[in-house]
């Protein structure tokens, strides 16, 4: 961090305010995915962005009919058929198993308290680019199984499998996910990716139609660098009012800062990819969390590198950033051995 900023703030008055911390997340600041859609705030959401005027995903467009047949909608059980029940993206990767984001499925109620979803609150709608009445096929879910290292206040090892109570019974497809070796070929800045789903568009409308994004890999300390600093320029405010406050010498001051920042940890860690664009405007959003980010191969083909899962949100705290140069994304070949364990465990 500079330090003639951190001098400057010093010799200012002792009345600077804290910065406020921006959480840093793909879901409704202050509300789960899953009780965002089901408390009705999605439908009023999207109802005012109608009114204001929306327009297109984020940096992208809508998919064609019958692309991403592995791409899949969580919805609220109960709930009719729209955008408004839709709270996650998952994709199939056998025909009885989605794979999403563990912050899809685990989440605090009200009174702080976490746990997983129960597999009756929630269906998964397959074969389908359009969210609504009579289109593709809404299957129940049996079980729910999310990374046992996954905790709810931090994104680390976000992922988690669902199992089907059926195969679909309309035209889908698998998705193949990469072993970690080609893992490490995939997570390598340039590399082409796309990501898909239903997620808030420009201007912060929910889509009935699905929206893909072209973007690419990006270095994951080159982000983590962009990030600590921003998160470090919030927190200089708040630094200077304390070191004015406590009437610390300069020599002190500076000592306390780097060691402050030293310790501050890396927002994205070795399990998670970052994928984005220099030129920003590109990027999932509100509603894709769970969704899978794929790479197209030689042959034709794509491979799942990435589960949706988080993303920097904008500076009113709602929705997500529009112009943000990159998201973090769950690196699904960290997880391929426990992927398959869940799986055989669950027959």
């Amino acid at each position: 961090m500079n330090r003639l900023l951190i001098a400057a703030l010093m010799l200012a008055l002792p009345c600077a305010a804290l910065a406020e911390d921006k959480p840093f997340a793909l879901k409704p600041a202050g509300k789960n995915p899953y009780e965002y859609a089901r408390s009705g705030a999605k439908a009023a959401h999207e109802a005012a962005a109608r009114a204001a005027g929306g327009g297109k995903v984020i940096g992208g467009a809508v998919a064609a009919e019958g692309a991403w047949p592995w791409q899949v909608a969580l919805m609220i059980n109960g709930a009719p058929v729209s955008p408004d029940g839709q709270f996650c993206g998952g994709s199939m990767i056998l025909d009885q198993w989605v794979l999403t984001a563990a912050h899809c499925v685990h989440m605090a109620d009200d009174a702080g308290n976490w746990a997983d979803l129960e597999p009756a609150k929630i269906s998964v709608l397959v074969g389908t680019n359009t969210i609504a009445p009579g289109k593709g096929d809404l299957v129940g879910v049996a079980g729910i199984y999310r990374h046992p290292d996954y905790v709810g206040t931090a994104f680390d090892h976000d992922i988690a499998l669902i199992k089907l109570t059926r195969a679909p019974q309309v035209p889908y497809a698998t998705i193949q996910v990469p072993d970690a070796q080609f893992g490490d070929l995939l997570d390598q800045p340039g590399v082409v990716t796309v990501v898909t789903g239903w997620g808030l568009t420009e201007g912060g409308a929910h889509p009935e139609a699905m929206h893909q994004t072209e973007i690419q890999m990006m270095d994951r300390n080159q982000c983590n660098q962009a990030m600590l600093e921003a998160r470090a320029e919030a927190a200089v405010d708040g630094f200077g009012y304390a070191v004015g406050v406590l009437s610390l010498k300069e020599e002190d001051a500076y000592a306390l800062w780097d060691e402050l920042v030293a310790r501050a940890p890396a927002p994205m860690s070795q399990n998670m990819l970052c994928s984005g664009t220099f030129e920003g405007g590109k990027t999932a959003c509100s509603g894709d969390s769970g969704g899978p980010l794929v790479v197209p191969l030689e042959d034709g083909s794509y491979i799942q590198a990435g589960v949706v899962s988080w993303g920097l949100s904008a500076a009113d705290g709602k929705g997500c950033e529009e112009t943000a140069l990159f998201s973090a994304y769950t690196r699904v070949s960290n997880f391929l051995p426990w992927l398959e364990a869940t799986i055989d465990a669950h027959p």
